[in-house]
């Protein structure tokens, strides 16, 4: 699909200098621009590229005026890096903008769905499924009975919607994301072996929320594993039964949150995180990276290590903990001193 700097510069209402005619229809860095590609600027340090580029057209930022002779086409908006991200979602629009019902594809007769909708070939729709408008089902997708997916809602292929969750209104769910699998709930028995706690709850995603691939969110024993408003969830996580996670909270991906663990809104939780179960994570806790956490959190604190404590006290120990060798032998040294002393 090819766009001209006209007709990027009407979508993000900005100004071309240079030639508004010329075609884009790829995306590249500044550094690696081709004809025929579009880029942007917006780092400073990435300045002395914009001499060099051979991309077509590139976003700059209103105020930006070349030093040197230039052979690419400038499109002056207010911020470059918005403005790109602007398009990037333009263009998302447009290449998911898919309609129609593909086949094969099973559709269960009680599903009630708009005509607006989007279905993908081998896609199944249990019974009894409340479909919104402008969603879209892409191949191999599973949606279980009883599921509820609000207005433009997308689940990717090879998603996985259990039944009897409810999917709020512009969510995005990505592939082999696993929606409302059983909790790990056993119950031990006097013999050594386990037996299944049924888990007869669901999961209930509310709006703007994005799901990773790969990332499993377990139905609640009873009642609902709730996911709050405007959650972003990386690739690859687990989050167990009955956990709750306030609204606008981010979680890199391969962290684990075990049972009925709450946390607060606001929170940014790194990569590899450890949560342990019936813990409440207060609001607009940072968690930093490959953290264990195993103790109730308060609001605002900044927490690492394994097991975590506060921020600044992790990087005031971790000072004499690379040092220890140096510490173990000059004290060893100070108890000879003293022993001769003696």
């Amino acid at each position: 699909m090819k766009f001209t700097a006209e007709q990027i510069a009407g979508i993000l209402e900005g100004i071309v200098v240079g030639d508004s005619n010329i075609e884009v229809y790829k995306l590249s860095k500044i550094e690696e621009g081709t004809q025929g590609s579009l880029t942007f600027l917006s780092n400073p340090k990435y300045t002395p590229y914009i001499y060099t580029t051979e991309a077509s057209v590139t976003i700059v930022n209103s105020d930006f005026e070349p030093e040197n002779p230039i052979v690419t086409t400038l499109i002056k908006v207010e911020d470059a890096y918005e403005g790109f991200s602007k398009l990037l979602e333009y263009y998302n629009q447009i290449k998911l903008n898919k309609s129609g019902i593909e086949q094969p594809s099973y559709i269960s007769e009680t599903t009630n769905s708009p005509d607006d909708i989007y279905i993908g070939a081998f896609a199944y729709i249990g019974e009894n499924v409340v479909i919104g408008k402008n969603v879209k089902i892409f191949p191999n997708a599973y949606i279980g009975d009883n599921v509820k997916l609000g207005d433009n809602t997308v689940i990717f292929s090879g998603g996985k919607i259990y039944a009897d969750c409810i999917i709020g209104n512009n969510c995005v769910i990505n592939s082999g994301a696993i929606i409302g699998a059983d909790g790990f709930g056993f119950a031990p028995s006097k013999n050594g072996k386990y037996s299944k706690i049924p888990q007869i709850g669901n999961v209930i995603i509310e709006d703007y929320v994005d799901i990773g691939a790969g990332t499993t969110i377990d139905r609640a024993t009873m009642g609902s594993t709730i996911i709050g408003y405007g959650v972003k969830l990386d690739n690859q996580i687990q989050i167990a039964h009955n956990v709750e996670i306030g609204k606008n909270t981010v979680i890199a991906a391969q962290t684990g949150v075990a049972g009925s663990t709450k946390i607060g809104e606001g929170c940014l939780i790194g990569g590899q995180v450890g949560i342990a179960g019936h813990l409440v994570i207060g609001n607009n806790v940072r968690i930093q990276a490959q953290s264990g956490i195993g103790r109730n959190v308060k609001d605002d604190e900044i927490l690492q290590g394994s097991p975590a404590i506060t921020y600044g006290d992790y990087n005031k120990s971790y000072v004499y903990f690379k040092n220890l060798p140096k510490i173990v032998k000059n004290i060893n040294e100070l108890e000879k001193k003293v022993d001769g002393n003696n």
